[in-house]
């Protein structure tokens, strides 16, 4: 199994979500982040004073999949998440040893 880690810009998660509805992707869990890259915050004027925001708002986007599935998934997720500009986001991708449902006790990739 592999888990998909994606950082991305808060205003792609719709498209990302239904890019992943369309392959049949349906559970995920999705957290409001904030970072920064080589985008490095931005400059904002709050009542006539300049400040930088250091960290920016972000979606993570976390998905457990069978290995046949995360290609189709890292893809989805590129095509809908991407705007070519500064800031699109990334995607990791790591190997799951173990997945267990704790209501029905199944493991392996029958728990996701």
């Amino acid at each position: 199994m592999k888990k998909i880690e994606a950082i991305i810009k808060p205003f792609k998660l719709e498209e990302v979500k239904e890019a992943l509805g369309e392959i049949g992707i349906q559970g995920m869990t999705v957290s409001e982040v904030k970072g920064f890259g080589r985008q490095k915050g931005q400059t904002e004027i709050y009542r006539g004073s300049e400040y930088t925001v250091d960290f920016l708002p972000k979606i993570k986007l976390e998905l457990v999949l069978a290995d046949g599935r995360a290609e189709d998934a890292v893809k989805a997720i590129i095509a809908a998440a991407h705007t070519g500009k500064i800031g699109d986001g990334k995607i990791f991708v790591s190997r799951v040893e173990e997945a267990v449902r704790i209501r029905t006790g199944e493991r392996a990739e029958t728990a996701v």
